[in-house]
């Protein structure tokens, strides 16, 4: 059974079916009165007296799809033979693979890949260890790590079932950027023994991309990565959700003509996902930011046993604002969710300032219905792909790592995220900004390179870039 998510799905069923007790226009009707939607029919095979076929229809959950193979159990004449979900297909085996460059088709293609050739690589190496750049797969291959213990909106459901995630991560990092990833995910969540484990193979890999890791043991595992490392260590859930958050705020203001110097921001959920956000838009230029979570106001006079919080408290709210959500978004200018569903109201939203933004990011059900709050926001943004404006962290970390990796930097530090967030904000030009048009979509073309070319000058910029400049883009 896969997991319901708010979103439809394709199922596939394949049915025998009788042809002188049932037509296709039978069948058509039944799964129409489930309000089934046929979106294609194949037939498999075929005789004088039956025929099978596969009807795949479009629906919205498991559930549904349960209406529909009862509906058609009930035809005289309709066997289902197996019911397939479209997504659980795609996954079968896997969906990344090893493929070779180089092909191996006699003694000497062996002895120049094998031994005894490869031999005078291996000790050019040692040699030189950077010569691991030029002569491995370590210039453009990337570690994707999780422990399974925060994978999507799932929680904590284990390394071996957050591999499809990463899976999939590694796929996006190919399809938009050319570079390969794997996933590893990690049977242990003692944040020292993580720490270990990536420093242990971090030699064949150009960068580290950190994912599904829950708090506060994702903040640690990475800030004691990127010291001890001399490779790119990025934790996408923190900042790759900062960086599309802060582009889609860029563009949000050039609609109701606010600068970000002059906005209240209030940041709902103070987990890594609301700190990193919070820390970049203070970066960018705000300056009256209220983080919010279960307790209310994240305030500094207040004590906290979570040091995070302490320190965040530390860089907003300056003029100690108290209370729930409800009591401190009045007058907000941004209302920021990276929390969970439905919890914004839409009384809150009506006592926000003039042409409020908000930015309701629980996936799959935002923190409010965006038809609720259409009537009286300016500009409305979800993570949902099947709404307009989707922040989508597919916008940036493909573009970032490939930066980082075309450079050789040895981190990726706040002024590439800010110039990412500035370089995917400008791929949405004058002519075609609106309120409804505020992030370029993830399948842009200008997206990846656009990014690229600013997380490269801003590595350069910043010292952190070890390739000579000239070269930077081809090797």
């Amino acid at each position: 059974m896969s997991v319901t998510s708010g979103a439809s799905t394709y199922m596939i069923f394949r049915l025998q079916i009788d042809k002188e007790l049932t037509s296709l226009g039978d069948i058509a009707s039944a799964i129409e009165r489930t309000s089934g939607d046929i979106v294609g029919i194949d037939v498999i095979s075929s005789s004088r007296t039956s025929t099978v076929r596969d009807i795949t229809v479009n629906v919205s959950d498991q559930a549904h799809s349960k209406l529909i193979v009862e509906a058609l159990q009930k035809l005289q004449g309709v066997k289902v033979i197996h019911v397939s979900d479209r997504t659980f297909l795609v996954h079968l085996g896997g969906k990344i693979e090893i493929a070779s460059k180089i092909p191996v088709k006699n003694r000497d293609d062996l002895s120049r890949v094998y031994t005894p050739g490869v031999a005078q690589v291996c000790t050019a190496i040692a040699e030189q260890p950077n010569k691991a750049y030029s002569l491995t797969i370590k210039r453009n291959t990337i570690a994707v790590v999780s422990d399974g213990t925060a994978v999507l909106g799932l929680g904590d459901i284990g390394p071996m079932a957050a591999m499809p995630v990463m899976e999939g991560k590694a796929m996006l990092f190919k399809e938009f950027a050319g570079v390969d990833a794997f996933p590893i995910c990690l049977d242990t969540k003692d944040a020292d023994e993580i720490v270990r484990i990536v420093k242990a193979i971090a030699p064949a890999f150009g960068g580290i991309n950190l994912e599904d890791i829950s708090s506060p043991r994702c903040f640690e595992i990475e800030e004691r990565l990127k010291r001890e490392l001399d490779i790119p260590v990025f934790h996408d859930d923190q900042h790759g959700t900062a960086v599309v958050i802060l582009a889609g705020l860029l563009n949000a203001l050039k609609i109701t003509g606010k600068q970000m110097s002059d906005i209240k921001v209030v940041v709902n959920g103070i987990g890594a996902a609301g700190i990193a956000c919070s820390k970049m838009l203070l970066a960018a230029g705000v300056r009256n930011l209220i983080g919010v979570d279960r307790e209310g106001a994240i305030n500094r006079n207040i004590s906290y046993g979570n040091p995070h919080w302490t320190a965040f408290a530390e860089l907003t709210n300056p003029h100690l604002e108290t209370g729930s959500l409800s009591e401190v978004i009045k007058g907000a200018d941004v209302f920021i969710g990276v929390s969970a569903p439905n919890i914004l109201k839409v009384e809150d939203v009506q006592s926000m300032a003039k042409d409020p933004i908000v930015f309701a990011m629980a996936n799959p059900v935002p923190e409010i219905d965006p038809e609720l709050a259409e009537p009286y926001v300016r500009v409305m943004a979800t993570g949902r792909s099947d709404k307009p404006n989707q922040i989508n962290n597919v916008l940036c970390f493909p573009g970032i790592f490939r930066g980082a990796l075309d450079c050789r930097a040895s981190e990726i530090n706040e002024a590439m995220k800010l110039a990412a967030a500035q370089a995917i904000a400008s791929v949405v030009t004058d002519e075609e900004l609106s309120e409804t048009y505020i992030i370029p979509s993830v399948f842009n073309q200008k997206v990846v390179e656009k990014v690229r070319e600013a997380v490269i000058e801003a590595a350069y910029r910043t010292g952190v870039a070890r390739k000579k400049l000239r070269d930077s883009s081809k090797e």
